[in-house]
């Protein structure tokens, strides 16, 4: 990779928030990838473009972007400058999954009061000794979220059942460390495994083997936040060896997993 990059990662101690992450990229460009937690973005410097569901978004202005777990997306600078964001990555008690039709819908919140709140969380969560305003802070961005989207929910709902697709993932979940092949898949599941990567494409814009490996990347960072040294969580995450982790984490983060240790304990 090219370019200039500064990031910082952490883990805090406040329920509902699983990692803050801070970033400024000229060049790097994330691959399709999914996350188990909300991403909660929001855009200091620049502009960010990035294609969710099939459909190409962005971030205009003060918006916050909302991006739901489990739907596959990407992103890259929209401006030669590149970006400079800061993102939460909140679980399901912040939000629960009947709300990712209404987010897939639409991602990017002009709202000045959740933007106003979003940075004032992030400010709160950069002080140790502040975590009872941080947790404050966070119920009244959540409040915010499920009011700037309930209306929504009518017509966008919980994503379908995806049938066959969905089945795999289920599957490629399962057997997330151990592995799994498509011909074993297509036993389980009946399907010819040609059929299973179609299938699993169509509806998720995103092939099985990049799927696995984002979520692989996901839990890797988990472990590191963790404190778990670089050189264990490999295997603990089910990567080949170190060499294998770095080159999937590197393309997807723009960054190696042992400078990412040091960014987080750092933080």
């Amino acid at each position: 990779m090219t370019g200039w990059q500064e990031i910082s990662a952490w883990r805090p101690s406040v329920p509902g928030v699983t990692e803050v992450f801070h970033a400024h990229f000229t060049e790097h460009a994330y691959p399709m990838h999914v996350h188990d937690a909300w991403t909660l973005l929001i855009v200091d410097d620049g502009a960010v473009r990035y294609d969710l569901d099939r459909h190409e978004r962005g971030t205009p202005n003060d918006t916050v972007s909302l991006l739901p777990p489990q739907v596959p997306h990407n992103g890259s600078p929209a401006t030669a400058q590149g970006f400079r964001k800061r993102v939460l990555y909140l679980d399901m008690t912040q939000l629960d999954e009947s709300f990712i039709g209404a987010a897939v819908d639409g991602p990017d919140l002009a709202d000045p009061v959740l933007r106003r709140r979003v940075g004032q969380l992030h400010a709160a969560l950069a002080n140790r000794g502040d975590e009872l305003e941080a947790e404050s802070r966070l119920a009244l961005i959540s409040q915010r979220l499920r009011e700037c989207l309930r209306p929504r929910l009518a017509v966008g709902g919980p994503l379908p059942d995806r049938g066959v697709a969905r089945d795999l993932r289920d599957v490629l979940d399962e057997r997330l460390l151990d592995g799994i092949t498509l011909a074993e898949a297509g036993r389980l599941l009946h399907a010819h495994p040609t059929h299973l990567v179609r299938a699993f494409g169509a509806a998720f814009g995103i092939a099985p083997h990049q799927y696995v490996t984002s979520r692989r990347v996901d839990l890797a960072r988990r472990l590191l936040l963790d404190g778990r040294p670089a050189g264990e969580v490999a295997s603990a995450a089910g990567f080949y060896d170190q060499s294998h982790l770095t080159r999937h984490f590197k393309r997807v983060l723009g960054i190696t997993p042992s400078r990412y240790a040091r960014t987080a304990a750092a933080g």
